[in-house]
C-alpha cells in the first residue's frame, strides 16, 4: 500500500472515530438528561409533600423537617397557588411571567388545596441544550473535515501534474537543444535548403512547449502584453497546421489592448480551445477569434461552429480526466482553466454552446 493511501485511509479513520465518539457522547448526555428530569421529578413531588404536612401541621407539630425540605430548594423555579389563584410562595423564580408547565395538586379538605407548579432547573435545561450544541460541533468538524480530505486529494493531485510537468519539461531540455544545434549544422552546410528554417521553427516551438511545462506549479512573471499580438501568433500557428477545411478567423480592435500576462502560457491556452474546437467541427468548419476591451476587462471569445456541448457539462468539462475523446489524459481544459484563474486572476468558462451554433469560451482579464 503507497503511503499516500495509508495517510488518507488513517484520516478517514480517524474522522469515523471522531462521529463514534461524538454520537455516543450524545447518546450519554440524552440518558444523564433524562435521569435527571426523574431525579428532580422526585424530589419536587417530596417537597409538595412538605407543603401538604405545612398546610396540615398545627401549633404543637415539630417543622424542623418540613422546613428543611422547603429550604432545600435552591435550584428548581417552584411556585405555590391556592384555590383562588393567589400566590402562597415562590422559589428561584426569575421573571413573574415564566412558564411553569409542570403542576402537583395538594389537597387540604374537599374545598382547599394547594397547586405547585415547576419547571426544570437552570442545570437540567443547559444539559437538555448541550446535545444539539454537541451535534452542532460535530456537523462543524465533519465539514471542516471533509474540506480537509478534499483540499489535501486536490493539493496531491496538483503535486503529481506539477512534477509530471516539471519533469517533462526537464526530459524535453537535453533532446531539444542537441535539435537545435543540429539545425544550426544544417543551416551552415546547405543555407539553400528552405525545410531547414521550417524544422528550425518546429524545434523553436519544442523550446516553447517545454517553457510552458516548466512554469506549471510556480507563480509566473506578468508583463503587460498586447493581447491582439499573442492571439495573432496562436492564429497563424493554428491556420498552418489546420486542414484545409478549416478557417480560422480573428476580429480584434485597431488599438493596444494591455493585459498583464505571461505570454508563453496563455497563448497554450487560446491553442488548446483551437485545438478542442477542430476537434468537436471533426476537421471541418470556422473558428472565430474575437478580443474586445469591456470596460476594466479584456475579453477573448474563442467560438466553433461544431457539435456544442450539452449545458450539463459545461462546468464538468474543466475538471481534471474529463475527456470524450478516445486519447488524451483530459487534462487541457484543467490546466487552461488553472493558467487563466490561478496564475493570471481571470475567468473562463463556456459562454454558449448548441448543435446549430457551436460553442463560444469566453476568457475575461482584468485590464
Amino acid at each position: 500500500m503507497q503511503w499516500a493511501d495509508r495517510i488518507k485511509r488513517i484520516r478517514i479513520a480517524l474522522i469515523i472515530a471522531a462521529v463514534l465518539l461524538s454520537v455516543a457522547s450524545l447518546v450519554v448526555s440524552h440518558y444523564l438528561v433524562r435521569d435527571l428530569k426523574r431525579e428532580e421529578q422526585v424530589k419536587m413531588e417530596t417537597w409538595a409533600e412538605a407543603m401538604r404536612s405545612l398546610g396540615e401541621a398545627d401549633s404543637n407539630a415539630d417543622l424542623s423537617l418540613v422546613l428543611k425540605v422547603l429550604n432545600s430548594n435552591n435550584t428548581i423555579p417552584v411556585k405555590v397557588v391556592d384555590a383562588e389563584g393567589r400566590v402562597q410562595m415562590e422559589r428561584n423564580v426569575e421573571e413573574e411571567s415564566a412558564t411553569l408547565p409542570h403542576s402537583i395538586r395538594i389537597a387540604l379538605s374537599e374545598k382547599e388545596w394547594l397547586d405547585v407548579y415547576y419547571t426544570d432547573s437552570l442545570l437540567l435545561r443547559r444539559l437538555a441544550l448541550w446535545p444539539y450544541v454537541q451535534l452542532g460541533i460535530v456537523f462543524v468538524f465533519v465539514l471542516v473535515a471533509i474540506y480537509a480530505l478534499l483540499s489535501s486529494k486536490k493539493s496531491e493531485q496538483n503535486k503529481v501534474w506539477v512534477g509530471l510537468s516539471k519533469e517533462t519539461a526537464h526530459q524535453l531540455g537535453t533532446p531539444i537543444s542537441s535539435l537545435m544545434a543540429w539545425v544550426e549544422v544544417l543551416r551552415e552546410t546547405y543555407p539553400d535548403d528552405v525545410l531547414i528554417p521550417e524544422m528550425g521553427r518546429d524545434v523553436e516551438r519544442l523550446q516553447l512547449i517545454a517553457e510552458r511545462f516548466s512554469k506549471i506549479g510556480s507563480l509566473p512573471e506578468l508583463k503587460s502584453t498586447d493581447v491582439r499580438d499573442v492571439v495573432a501568433r496562436v492564429a497563424d500557428y493554428i491556420r498552418n497546421r489546420a486542414s484545409n477545411h478549416v478557417a480560422i478567423a480573428t476580429d480584434m480592435p485597431e488599438e493596444r489592448v494591455e493585459v498583464p500576462l505571461c505570454a508563453p502560457l496563455f497563448e497554450w491556452v487560446v491553442e488548446n480551445l483551437c485545438k478542442n474546437a477542430i476537434d468537436a467541427m471533426e476537421s471541418k468548419g470556422s473558428i472565430t477569434i474575437v478580443v474586445k476591451q469591456e470596460a476594466y476587462q479584456c475579453v477573448i471569445e474563442v467560438a466553433d461552429t461544431g457539435k456544442g456541448i450539452p449545458s450539463g457539462r459545461w462546468k464538468t468539462i474543466f475538471l481534471p480526466g474529463f475527456t470524450t475523446k478516445s486519447r488524451g489524459w483530459g487534462l487541457g481544459l484543467s490546466l487552461a482553466k488553472r493558467i487563466v484563474e490561478e496564475y493570471h486572476r481571470g475567468r473562463i468558462y463556456v459562454k454558449s454552446s448548441s448543435p446549430e451554433n457551436g460553442t463560444v469560451f469566453r476568457i475575461e482579464l482584468r485590464s
